[in-house]
């Protein structure tokens, strides 16, 4: 006769596995696609309609004429009008090319000497100790305040340009990852320490990894100082070879007294920071945090 395995063993190993099974169900996160309509309501319609209550009450201003001034607050037409002109005769993507190739590459040039001289901050005491106080206090100096000592040492090019983004950016790039550093738990060294991941290896797999997180917002942080320091260069430092980004089309504006090319300039700058937001740190902080269970795909 068959008999039933009812043994305190085999009842144990059951409840274990069953335990097992349901942990894993439980960590388990439900793939698939959102539906197109959900992601539309979530995602795109809340800024939409912030863009348009904007713009209602632009207009009730001037319809209302509580601002009846043209030459101080244009209607929201009247920029339009401006930027569908400079776009029919190909100046608007000159515009915006100009000032994001300088600050993309100024960007760059910000992170291969931000991310090393972060990690010496980081890692070497006596580094910290003399160059973190100066990084800090570099990262609340206005970068508008390098723009005329980078004329005087470089002058009117592009090489002025990229000095100012550079003494912007490093210093937040450099913060952002000794924070990041600073909160990696102690109990990751000394794993990699055990398994033999010291110096340079211990750095590439346990550190940097580690400190993923702050350095990412340092970046973010970097870029925002990399944008705000080319437009404070564009605009103080204006010559005619030097093009016409979206920092000279503003000044352009408040030099001939016209308030709609001054709001074409301010949106311009505005949309691409958002841009550059969205399609390159927004994706990459998502992904770091989901790569560590914070981000949850619902």
């Amino acid at each position: 006769m068959a008999s039933t395995d009812t043994t305190p063993a085999a009842r144990d190993g059951g409840d274990l596995a069953g335990l097992e099974a349901g942990l894993d169900a439980l960590e388990t996160v439900p793939e698939g696609r959102t539906p197109l309509r959900r992601t539309l309501l979530d995602k795109v319609l809340p800024p939409v309609l912030a863009v348009l209550l904007v713009l209602a009450v632009w207009q009730a201003l001037v319809s209302f004429r509580i601002v009846d001034d043209p030459s101080r607050l244009p209607a929201p037409l009247d920029v339009w009008d401006v930027v569908r002109r400079s776009w029919l005769q190909g100046e608007l993507l000159g515009y915006i090319w100009t000032s994001v190739s300088r600050g993309l590459l100024g960007f760059c040039f910000a992170l291969l000497i931000g991310t090393p001289l972060g990690l010496l901050v980081a890692r070497v005491r006596f580094v910290r100790a003399a160059l973190g106080p100066i990084l800090s206090g570099l990262q609340s100096l206005p970068s508008v305040a390098w723009v005329p000592p980078a004329v005087i040492w470089l002058g009117l090019n592009n090489s002025m340009m990229y000095a100012v983004i550079l003494l912007g950016a490093v210093p937040s790039i450099a913060n952002g990852l000794v924070s990041g550093v600073d909160q990696v738990p102690p109990l990751f060294l000394r794993a990699g320490r055990t398994l033999g991941a010291t110096g340079l290896k211990g750095t590439w797999h346990i550190v940097l990894p580690a400190a993923l997180p702050g350095y990412v917002a340092g970046l973010k942080q970097g870029w925002a100082f990399s944008w705000r320091s080319l437009m404070a260069a564009e605009i103080i430092a204006s010559f005619p070879d030097l093009g016409v980004g979206l920092g000279q089309l503003l000044e352009n504006g408040r030099n001939a007294s016209d308030m709609a090319m001054v709001f074409e300039a301010i949106l311009l700058i505005l949309v691409v920071g958002i841009a550059i937001d969205l399609l390159i740190f927004s994706p990459l902080e998502r992904w770091v945090l989901r790569s560590r269970g914070l981000l949850v795909r619902s």
